[in-house]
């Protein structure tokens, strides 16, 4: 049996165990790490650790901090107030503008983790103080976030793009970026539709103002509302909220157009704004969500392993010379988008469209039909918790239901990395070999 066999086995075990058993997923992934790397692969223990998500584990750890403290110290509550007085107490319009607010921010340039950092905790502060499925809020979030990265100035429509002009390949920019919004805009709809999106325009028919506001940001019943908030009765902008502001608008600002390291970036307003107000700060630290950190880390650790000793080549290789240009070109957009859910969308769409050149130069499948259905298979499953977008989202759900929030992102991320695949191929790809 290959070393590849071998590492991709052990990964499916590692799901099946940390799905049986009561134990973290990403201590069970590093462990495995340690013992393929050293023991199949033959490599040094460094060299292991090499593939541990250290940009990701800031981002995470920079993120949460701060928004832990803009959560203690009122901010976030002023925010979603606001929030909620901007689409006059339609409760309902609130995740659709959450996506269009992170399609537009990708659409110019911004980076689709920065977006998610930026938005997330907001969005997910709103989801538990109006009683809105958090999975649902999450997934539009990263889906919004997602297509509008597609677009010509979007980091992942401008790697695509190049890429295929790299290779020499025939493409078509405008049909990459609507076939890829399009494809987001509809598995949010079926997210808002099937978690909770119903119910909510409901509430809204039935009592217009907006929802009551419990002081632990849940419980009541779905019927419970009350007269939407004065502006006296808002929460107040003191000194310790302008400045938390402020702070928020350096983020966005230095992450969105200065192209800053979100992660450090967020670390440091945290550390200014703890200095300066430490008694808000107290137990800010044991918000960090370390088990997500732990997860994200030790799975990602694993895949990156398999990327750097080559199995992920070997498998694109193997699909490569499959004899059937159409059954390779299906296998390729699965592959996309298996190891996209675990690892870089922006590595994965550099990686494996130059695979699929020897069967495009056949004629035999249309070119811009399967670039545009890899890179949506690869990028739709983003909404993984095991992804940077999704571990955010995770990250910054409420602490009694982040669990939850984890097992229903997972649920859709391995759903979408099966069904993405198998429309786009149907769509987009099959109409062009029978022409």
């Amino acid at each position: 049996m290959s070393a590849e066999v071998i590492a991709l086995i052990v990964l499916v075990l590692v799901f099946l165990i940390a799905t049986v058993r009561s134990i973290n997923m990403g201590a069970l992934a590093l462990v495995a790490a340690f013992v393929v790397g050293t023991a199949v692969f033959g490599v040094k223990v460094t060299d292991v650790l090499g593939g541990f998500p250290a940009n990701l584990f800031v981002i995470l750890v920079g993120v949460t901090y701060l928004f832990a403290l803009a959560k203690n110290n009122g901010t976030v509550d002023w925010i979603v107030h606001r929030a909620v007085i901007a689409v006059r107490g339609r409760v309902a319009l609130m995740p659709w503008v959450m996506f269009v607010v992170c399609a537009a921010i990708t659409a110019i340039g911004a980076a689709s983790p920065a977006a998610v950092a930026i938005v997330a905790p907001v969005a997910m502060g709103f989801a538990v103080r109006y009683r809105i499925n958090p999975v649902m809020m999450g997934l539009m979030v990263v889906q919004g976030a997602t297509g509008g990265s597609f677009s010509p100035i979007g980091i992942f429509g401008a790697i695509t793009n190049g890429v295929v002009d790299k290779s020499h390949l025939p493409g078509n920019p405008a049909v990459l970026f609507f076939s890829a919004m399009g494809a987001c805009a509809l598995i949010s709809l079926i997210g808002f539709l099937t978690l909770g999106g119903a119910k909510l325009l409901r509430r809204d028919r039935e009592s217009p103002k907006v929802p009551a506001m419990v002081s632990a940001g849940v419980g009541g019943s779905a019927g419970d509302s009350e007269p939407e908030p004065a502006a006296d009765d808002l929460p107040r902008l003191d000194a310790q909220r302008s400045l938390t502001l402020v702070g928020l608008a350096v983020l966005a600002v230095g992450a969105l157009v200065f192209d800053l390291d979100i992660g450090f970036l967020a670390l440091a307003v945290a550390v200014v704004l703890t200095l300066i107000f430490p008694s808000a700060a107290r137990g800010t630290v044991d918000k960090i969500s370390w088990g997500t950190v732990l997860l994200v880390g030790g799975i990602v650790t694993y895949v990156s392993l398999l990327e750097d000793q080559g199995t992920v080549k070997w498998l694109g290789d193997g699909v490569a010379h499959v004899g059937t240009p159409l059954l390779a070109a299906f296998l390729i957009c699965l592959i996309g988008a298996v190891v996209s859910a675990f690892a870089s969308t922006t590595g994965i769409l550099g990686a494996l469209i130059p695979l699929a050149v020897p069967f495009l130069q056949t004629g035999q499948v249309g070119a811009v039909g399967l670039v545009t259905a890899l890179a949506i298979s690869a990028s739709v499953v983003d909404c993984s918790p095991f992804s940077t977008n999704g571990a955010l989202v995770v990250a910054n759900a409420d602490a009694d239901e982040r669990d939850n929030v984890f097992k229903r992102l997972m649920t859709w991320g391995m759903t979408i990395m099966i069904v993405a695949p198998v429309l786009c191929w149907a769509i987009l790809v099959v109409p062009g070999s029978l022409s």
